[in-house]
């Protein structure tokens, strides 16, 4: 679940920080920072407290793939929700992301030891903006 404390619009790079807050994340990597850029910026200046509604919703993907379907929102049938992880991985890719930010952004684990903080807020922003929608 997403809280209103981890959409942070008001900072210097308009970000949302996936964190434990009421739950367990599966890894320790899962914890990240994600820079809001392009349709995804607009989203959230539009729900900027996020989506409190669907909170502790088992049902969420359920409900939203019900409505990218009735809203011909997918490109085929064998698309999903989940789909658009793989579409943001694509992307990165053919934009020639570095792999360790694409595993940054994505929550991935690294297989190597990790050295080092990672890419800086303003960096991953000039990244992730090369593919915004």
């Amino acid at each position: 679940m997403l809280t209103a404390a981890q959409i942070r619009l008001d900072s210097n790079v308009p970000h949302i920080k996936i964190e434990a807050v009421g739950r367990t994340l599966k890894t320790d990597s899962s914890e990240r920072v994600i820079p809001l850029v392009g349709i995804s910026l607009e989203a959230f200046r539009q729900f900027p407290s996020g989506f409190p509604r669907y909170a502790d919703n088992p049902g969420l993907s359920d409900t939203i793939n019900k409505y990218l379907r009735e809203n011909k929102l997918l490109e085929t049938d064998k698309h999903s929700l989940y789909s658009l992880r793989h579409s943001f991985e694509d992307r990165m890719l053919a934009a020639g992301i570095d792999e360790r930010i694409r595993m940054d952004l994505m929550g991935h684990q690294i297989k190597r030891e990790r050295y080092g903080a990672g890419a800086d807020l303003d960096h991953l922003q000039r990244v992730v903006q090369k593919i915004a929608l």
